[in-house]
């Protein structure tokens, strides 16, 4: 998270940072204020991050001090109703969430858990 900055120098300094290390693609953004470890993918030449999607999104809401738990679809397979495993794209929520946790096009959903 940018804020995890805050300390080392002001919030212009900051943001052109990680701004040269997207753009060296050492990091990806993946969010407002959310940057990710990036590698090159040998398939298609950019930058991607190290961890799936959903292992991110689920760091970043901690972070934000949001509850993860896990979708309807996550239980379903876990109790053997369905066979159909989940994509990872849907994540259980026990709050409210009012940004896209993502890159490239590719966001993960949130699901209200009670």
């Amino acid at each position: 998270m940018r804020k995890d900055f805050d300390d080392l120098a002001d919030y212009d300094q900051v943001g052109r940072s990680l701004r040269q290390l997207v753009a060296k693609g050492k990091l990806v953004k993946i969010g407002y204020g959310l940057y990710a470890k990036a590698s090159v993918s040998p398939l298609s030449n950019r930058a991607v991050p190290r961890k799936g999607l959903r292992d991110l999104a689920t760091e970043a809401l901690k972070k934000l001090k949001v509850e993860v738990a896990l979708s309807s679809y996550d239980r379903a397979y876990n109790e053997g109703q369905t066979t159909q495993i989940p994509t990872g794209r849907v994540v259980g929520i026990k709050g409210r969430v009012a940004r896209q946790i993502g890159y490239d096009g590719k966001y993960v959903t949130f699901e209200r858990i009670s």
